[in-house]
């Protein structure tokens, strides 16, 4: 059988050879249908579409009524959202093949992909009593409802989907997405445990409950769930990974590092799991280890930013801040809107003097995201240590009119004052701040190391307390 397959790697490969060949030189080869279909099916599943719309045209020179061949290449016209050309030739494959599935089924995809829902739901509904495959027809008509808005529908058409077929995770995967958006997930807990209770050993139904708990925020019960699916199937690389994703939002970086080994070993290094285990090891302060992963990601994947990124944080650790510098800036440059990236460039910069630069992605970070109080914060102290009270107080001025609600705000702007001698300012900011979050006012006490002011603070703190 393993011979087998490598045989048919080999020819397929040898095709695939013989017809580049032929596009090179113009020269035509002979080519059964067969080859012809599986060459456009090849460039179609790896993206080269101009390769397998001239393959599909080549075939279809010799073998004018190839229903494959005709699905591939309206496929290829939807792609390029050239919709009518895709129905015309959907209609011609229809004449010479009435009454097929796949036709009627890629004409409803069609029309949904047009945006004309109506008739994409006729077509599909009216294969439902012939059809063999029904769960992929609500998988469809699910689609079809979820690209119209109607999340109600889609979810409905889902779960009769997977009524018919447990094993169809992509029926899975949007139901859970159009519960998210409808905020319903919650209370559709005992219909996933009733997937589980109709079938214990269905990986998937184990793995969506997984789901549901981890899109809620209920790691553990998260973990349990996909542990049991990787107990009915051991090789379940996907459940693996999201069992170390629930672990590290547990903060049990030492079970998310097996799993993410885990995962690797049964599918390979893909560079997300790549920087997840690099994250991991990040997070358990071992950065030499974490950078070498990050490296495999942007290996397997150059345009990875979360590689990038990841690696210049590693290196902003170890003091290593030239290199730091370089890494974040190779982030930004693919991922341009990302105030992290930035922000963390910030800070990186400063660290190598270079104050123009850093207050200069300080700002990008802040114009990106103005929600964000981490980053006023980080960028205002950086005027603090300078001296420069007053433009740190100007600063989080800005700030706090885009973010009235965040007490910390309110707390360093009340530090910054004090050092400035505005003490009257620092007292209206510093009731705000208490009214806000009382008990994060001892990181007030991180800035003033006097005593006589920690005592004076401490008075202030008290008085408000005990009037409220």
């Amino acid at each position: 059988m393993e011979q087998d397959f490598d045989e048919r790697k080999n020819y397929m490969k040898e095709t695939i050879r013989r017809f580049e060949r032929m596009l090179q030189t113009e020269e035509l080869e002979f080519f059964d249908l067969d080859a012809y279909e599986q060459v456009a099916e090849h460039y179609l599943d790896k993206g080269e579409w101009d390769k397998a719309i001239k393959a599909c045209n080549l075939g279809l020179e010799n073998y004018p009524y190839s229903l494959e061949l005709m699905l591939s290449k309206s496929q290829l016209y939807a792609n390029r959202a050239d919709y009518e050309s895709a129905l015309e030739l959907l209609e011609k494959a229809a004449l010479f093949h009435p009454g097929d599935t796949e036709v009627l089924f890629m004409q409803g995809a069609v029309f949904n992909l047009m945006g004309d829902f109506e008739q994409s739901l006729r077509i599909l509904e009216g294969m439902l009593d012939t059809a063999e495959e029904a769960d992929e027809i609500y998988y469809q008509i699910g689609q079809t409802y979820q690209n119209w808005g109607k999340f109600e529908e889609a979810v409905d058409s889902y779960k009769k989907s997977i009524a018919i077929n447990l094993d169809n995770e992509y029926a899975f995967y949007e139901l859970a997405h159009c519960l998210d958006m409808l905020s319903q997930l919650d209370t559709h807990l005992d219909y996933y445990q009733s997937l589980v209770d109709r079938d214990p050993y269905s990986h998937h139904a184990w793995y969506n409950l997984g789901i549901a708990y981890s899109k809620l925020e209920r790691f553990e019960e998260s973990i349990q769930a996909y542990d049991y699916a990787t107990l009915v199937k051991e090789d379940f690389a996907s459940a693996y990974f999201n069992m170390a994703n629930s672990f590290m939002n547990t903060e049990d970086f030492e079970s998310a590092k097996f799993n993410y080994h885990k995962a690797i070993e049964l599918e390979g290094k893909q560079p997300e799991t790549c920087c997840c285990l690099g994250a991991c090891y990040e997070r358990l302060g071992q950065f030499e280890t974490a950078a070498s992963h990050y490296r495999d990601a942007v290996k397997l994947d150059s345009e990875w930013d979360d590689g990038w990124y990841g690696l210049g944080i590693c290196m902003s650790e170890m003091s290593r801040w030239h290199e730091a510098v370089g890494f974040l800036r190779r982030a930004i440059k693919i991922t341009e809107l990302n105030p992290d990236y930035w922000l963390a460039l910030a800070e990186t910069e400063y660290r190598l003097g270079n104050v123009v630069s850093a207050f200069e992605a300080f700002e990008k970070s802040a114009e990106i995201e103005p929600g964000d109080p981490e980053v006023w914060l980080k960028w205002s102290l950086v005027l603090f240590d300078q001296g420069n009270y007053s433009r740190a107080c100007d600063l989080l001025s800005a700030a706090v009119d885009e973010i009235p609600e965040d007490a910390d705000l309110y707390y360093r702007l009340c530090v910054y004052l004090i050092h400035g001698g505005e003490y009257r300012e620092a007292l209206l900011n510093l009731e705000i701040a208490l009214t806000l979050n009382y008990e994060a006012h001892i990181q007030l006490f991180d800035f003033f190391p006097e005593l006589e002011k920690q005592k004076a603070l401490y008075r202030i703190i008290e008085q408000y307390r005990q009037k409220n």
